[in-house]
């Protein structure tokens, strides 16, 4: 079984920085694709992006504008969310999820993720 686990949350300041860090391990395939997910309590759980270990693609939801970058270091089967300008509404819970085997950002999307690692809480405020 896929065995996440994701960390570097914290309290930060708008406009602040931080980098969450997902470490996966227990996968059967060579290829994995790994998203970011982000939760609010009483609020369904928001896509934020996703990285594929076949190519290096990435994904990213549109309310990101560009202040968040996936990578990896697909030899640790790490992944990293660096986030910028951090605003009060980026606050939530953040989990990483993944799908083993060769398939897509969209595909796992569409139908899913697999598995799913422990939250790190992420709270952005004054």
């Amino acid at each position: 079984d896929v065995q996440l686990q994701a960390s570097g949350g914290g309290l930060v300041q708008p406009g602040g920085s931080l980098r969450l860090s997902c470490h996966a391990s227990g996968f059967e395939f060579d290829e994995f694709v790994i998203g970011w997910f982000r939760q609010v309590p009483g609020k369904e759980r928001h896509w934020v992006s996703c990285i594929e270990k076949a190519d290096g693609r990435t994904l990213y939801s549109e309310d990101i504008e560009g202040r968040f970058t996936v990578s990896a270091v697909f030899s640790e089967n790490t992944v990293y969310l660096r986030m910028n300008n951090l605003k009060s509404e980026d606050t939530g819970v953040y989990y990483c999820a993944a799908v083993d085997g060769d398939t897509t950002c969209n595909m796992a999307l569409y139908y899913g993720m697999r598995s799913w690692g422990q939250g790190t809480q992420v709270t952005v405020s004054s």
